[in-house]
């Protein structure tokens, strides 16, 4: 259907000029204006991540705490892992951890884990790949994981 698309585009344009146009602001903070998808390398349309109404982070980006003895031994220096979604950055997964958890994040590191070749008798198999996130929070805070 793309020979009609100039139409489409020409009814939208119209339409646009009617109506005032509202802010980049007020549409990414729950706004009634939809937004708009990116598109992507190959042509296909992307959703474009919007950002929720409780201050502006997403829940879906932090997984679970990473829980192992080096991030006991990081905790004592205001430091914290945990494992992430792998398509967030670190300017998005600083937004979550302060808005979940109520600190202040100083800086962020992540870390890709890849799959690893496992093998139980005869059946081979790979341990999954997952992203891990350092987070040092400010001096005298702290997050209580357990």
């Amino acid at each position: 259907m793309s020979l009609f698309d100039f139409l489409k585009r020409k009814k939208e344009a119209e339409k646009a000029k009617k109506k005032p146009a509202k802010s980049l602001q007020s549409r990414h903070l729950g706004g009634s204006a939809s937004i708009p998808p990116k598109v992507g390398l190959g042509g296909e349309e992307k959703p474009v991540r919007a950002l929720t109404k409780r201050g502006g982070f997403s829940y879906e980006v932090v997984k679970q705490p990473h829980i192992s003895e080096k991030a006991t031994y990081l905790a004592e220096k205001n430091q914290y892992i945990f494992e992430i979604s792998p398509n967030y950055n670190k300017k998005e997964i600083k937004k979550s951890v302060e808005g979940i958890y109520g600190v202040d994040v100083l800086s962020v590191n992540i870390v890709k884990i890849p799959a690893k070749r496992r093998r139980i008798g005869r059946t081979e198999g790979f341990r999954k790949g997952y992203v891990k996130a350092i987070i040092k929070i400010k001096e005298g805070q702290k997050i209580e994981i357990l």
